[in-house]
């Protein structure tokens, strides 16, 4: 199921949107303020972002800012600011859409649906990885070991699944932590021990000498097929 982040300060507005996105079988999240909403993306992984610009701490282009140094969500601004330099400032940031207020609920959804469309993976790319010993199918979100399904925690399948999307690429350190925990993360590695060592003990032969976890002292990890 889709999940939605909706950003606003406006309480008629996130209440139409939770409902017309409930009805539709959408999952959401909402945050009235900037600081909630990057939290909220850490932790919630929503495959969509609405936005508005307007918030009471702090601009929504910061908030884009935030996100987009560690995060490739879509993100649809959903706006007052209706003039080209604001507009220009927000796309630039790193904003996929920008719908003004008052908007139709039609064609929100209807952007909706083509931001998550877009955010899917393409018919090139690489979507069931499969190794000597286990496989694992980044568009079912599933691991099977030798016939049978590997149960991960959502923080072991967020690491697994930003290594294997860079298979054969060192992955540094700093960017594993923002992207499975957070912007707030960077120097705390020994999360990064804890879990690797989980994920070899579930999926490699031998967890003592991994063959697909590979740990490059002092700069990141690598996953190999």
């Amino acid at each position: 199921m889709t999940r939605v982040l909706v950003i606003d300060d406006e309480p008629q507005i996130v209440r139409a949107l939770v409902i017309n996105l409930k009805a539709r079988k959408y999952d959401v999240d909402a945050a009235s303020d900037g600081a909630t909403a990057l939290q909220l993306v850490a932790s919630r992984h929503p495959d969509v972002v609405v936005l508005d610009l307007g918030l009471p701490d702090m601009d929504g282009v910061d908030v884009i800012r935030g996100l987009r140094g560690w995060t490739r969500v879509p993100i649809i601004v959903l706006s007052a600011r209706h003039t080209s330099d604001e507009k220009v400032e927000a796309l630039d940031a790193g904003a996929d859409d920008y719908v003004t207020k008052p908007f139709g609920m039609d064609e929100l959804l209807a952007r909706l649906r083509v931001a998550v469309r877009r955010a899917e993976p393409t018919a090139g790319e690489d979507v069931l990885v499969e190794t000597a010993g286990f496989t694992v199918d980044l568009a079912a979100k599933k691991v099977d070991r030798g016939g049978e399904d590997v149960r991960l925690t959502p923080t072991e399948w967020q690491l697994l699944e930003v290594l294997v999307r860079n298979t054969g690429r060192l992955v540094s350190q700093k960017q594993l932590l923002q992207e499975v925990w957070g912007p707030s993360y960077g120097k705390e590695t020994n999360y990064l021990r804890v879990y690797m060592a989980q994920l070899r003990r579930k999926l490699e032969a031998d967890p003592s000498h991994p063959k697909h976890f590979i740990t490059e002292p002092g700069m990141g990890y690598r996953f190999e097929r």
